[in-house]
């Protein structure tokens, strides 16, 4: 008995001095106080309208004033007018560079670089994969496509590269930029669109720096993981050399950030490419105005014409950055100069022969075979299967048995108590300040008045999120443990990961229906790649030597995995939840086009219709749902950086 009642007496103390409990017991103690009086002031479960500020005529007005001055006001006519000239410049610049080089030459040199990289199986891979360009009938839109992404992908890894730089250097400026970042990445690109339209006008220039904004922030935070995540004997080797802070950093902590670098890279190019299509709505053209042409007259067969040529380039595009960050080969003078000569010969060749354009004879139209093949997935899976049911009774499911719970427990649980859940989730995993900036993005929502919209785009974001990280965590897993099946799931990684956002939604509709389980599927599709791919990535990157002792101590891989490598690989599995989150907002935002309704609804509108206060107001309660998801998840990683 004494040994019974021995025990309470010793746990409860420990228990008391935990963190986590003291937070929690202040939290109790401001909830006492704080909320009876927000329930007398403000009775009922919404947001209280007392508490609103409506942002239309403000923004109704800097749009009209924006609209009437973009002609003759300085600011326009010396700086964004500048801006707007270089990229024009430079994307023409691209542009007839590919032409006058021909079908031939283009395809001849991005052979060149890719046996340059790694050798000639990528060589003949990228020839083969110009080459399927051309015969889908697309040369003329890849080329406009690939001139646009050039500069765009330049700009955002030379911007990006810069902002991580700064981050992973500085404490202080990672603290400062990362609410910046989380911003351009969290903002979805139809509620940006629309600024960015008003200052820069229909066009390439528009549809550039949207796409900059989308792609650098990946490039930023990757460049930061990596910088902070070098290894710290070396550079304290480096140090008792004496070098300087430039040699440490060009020496040591650029060539330890390496994979990272990469990877940053890869994931630019990437969602650069996948922007094709959504940028095409302000006029960037080429493969993506194609795809939303077809898309717009529920055509799934040239949708996917125009897809392929984009799915194409990103893996030509992935597959040589990998190979060169694996290292490139040393080739000799004279076979270098040759391979460059046998690409001009080729070029010329094709000049002297009249073919700098794809003959129109050599291609092959698969819109129809296509369209057969959606049709009848629509007439034998949508509804009628025997024993697993159809595809829509799926989503019906899913809808009931998921959504509609998880909305309607958010939208029952009072304004107050949804502050305190986040506030409780955000100070638990980080400090106060962290809780203080979640709980206000909370607030900022209720204050600009969308409090039920957005709990009805939360519960989805949540739903999708859960079911991308399940399968994603469980996915990267087994890539990492298996370099076979990393190999064969990479090119399916990166099909998911470059078909445009828009070709989704059609085979997700005829499959599933309208409304909001399509969205849902949507965004897991498109964000389970980059879950599994940084995933992958943290698992391989584990001390060898840390596994080595494990495997000494007896540990089965089971163990190895769940005490070693998981948390070892804690940083990388943030960001991938992050990045999962990022990726997943941005798509049941597009799920507004198929009955998703909410937030996306209102961003989508907003942009149809040019109402800047309907769409702006809505893309920054979403830019608030993103911060403060963020915050819940990210701190962790901030506080394990500096080593607390």
């Amino acid at each position: 008995m004494a040994t019974l009642t021995a025990t309470p007496s010793k746990t409860t103390p420990a228990l008391l001095k935990h963190p986590a409990t003291r937070k929690l017991a202040v939290l109790a103690a401001l909830a006492a106080v704080l909320v009876p009086l927000a329930a007398s002031h403000w009775p009922g479960t919404t947001w209280p309208s007392a508490l609103t500020v409506d942002l239309t005529q403000p923004l109704t007005s800097t749009s009209d004033w924006i609209i009437d001055h973009r002609d003759s006001h300085p600011l326009f006519l010396y700086f964004f007018g500048h801006i707007s000239n270089a990229v024009v410049v430079s994307v023409r610049a691209v542009y007839l560079l590919l032409l006058a080089l021909g079908w031939a030459g283009v395809t001849a040199l991005g052979a060149l670089v890719a046996w340059r990289a790694a050798g000639v199986r990528l060589a003949l891979g990228t020839a083969a994969a110009f080459l399927a360009c051309g015969l889908l009938g697309m040369w003329v839109p890849t080329m406009q496509t690939l001139a646009l992404m050039v500069v765009a992908v330049v700009a955002s890894v030379l911007v990006g590269a810069a902002l991580g730089l700064a981050a992973g250097l500085s404490d202080r400026l990672d603290r400062a930029l990362r609410p910046v970042l989380d911003t351009m990445q969290v903002l979805p690109a139809f509620a940006y669109l629309l600024p960015v339209v008003l200052v820069f006008g229909i066009g390439v220039p528009a549809a550039v720096l949207a796409t900059v904004v989308y792609a650098a922030p990946p490039m930023a935070r990757l460049t930061a993981l990596g910088l902070r995540g070098a290894d710290k004997e070396v550079l304290e080797a480096v140090d008792s050399l004496g070098a300087s802070a430039r040699q440490r950093l060009l020496t040591a902590r650029i060539p330890l950030a390496r994979k990272e670098l990469l990877l940053g890279l890869n994931q630019t190019i990437m969602m650069a490419l996948s922007m094709a299509v959504i940028a095409s709505v302000i006029g960037a053209g080429g493969l993506g105005d194609r795809v939303y042409q077809a898309l717009a007259s529920v055509d799934v067969g040239a949708a996917l014409a125009a897809g392929i040529p984009i799915v194409l380039l990103a893996v030509v595009l992935d597959r040589v950055t990998g190979a060169a960050g694996a290292g490139v080969p040393k080739l000799r003078r004279s076979l270098a100069v040759g391979a460059l000569a046998a690409v001009v010969a080729v070029a010329l060749a094709g000049r002297a022969a009249g073919g700098l354009e794809w003959p129109s004879g050599w291609t092959v139209s698969i819109a129809e075979p296509v369209n057969r093949v959606v049709d009848w997935m629509t007439s034998h899976l949508y509804s009628g299967v025997p024993v697993v049911g159809g595809t829509a009774e799926w989503a019906g499911h899913f809808t009931t048995w998921v959504l509609d719970p998880v909305r309607a427990t958010l939208l029952w649980l009072p304004w107050w108590s949804v502050l305190l859940i986040v506030a409780a989730l955000a100070w638990l995993i980080g400090t106060w300040r962290t809780a203080l900036t979640a709980t206000l993005a909370m607030a900022a929502i209720g204050v600009l008045g969308v409090w039920k919209p957005s709990m009805d785009t939360l519960s989805q974001v949540l739903a999708a999120v859960a079911v991308t990280l399940v399968v994603g965590f469980a996915t990267g897993i087994a890539a990492a443990r298996s370099d076979r099946f990393e190999k064969l799931l990479r090119p399916v990684l990166d099909v998911f990961q470059t078909m445009p956002q828009f070709v989704y939604l059609i085979p997700v509709v005829a499959l599933f229906g309208v409304g909001r389980a399509p969205a849902v599927a949507a965004a897991v599709v498109y964000a389970l790649p980059a879950v599994v791919r940084i995933t992958t990535q943290g698992l391989r990157q584990v001390d060898p030597a840390a596994l080595e002792s494990a495997r000494s101590l007896g540990a089965t891989p089971g163990q190895q995995l769940r005490q070693v490598q998981l948390p070892l690989a804690r940083p990388a599995l943030l960001l991938a939840l992050n990045q999962g989150v990022v990726l997943v907002l941005a798509v049941v935002i597009i799920g507004g086009l198929v009955g998703s309704g909410a937030l996306g609804y209102s961003v989508v509108f907003g942009l149809a219709q040019g109402d800047l206060a309907t769409g702006l107001v809505a893309g920054l309660a979403i830019v608030c749902l993103g911060l403060m998801l963020d915050r819940v998840t990210q701190p962790t990683a901030r506080r394990a950086g500096k080593g607390a």
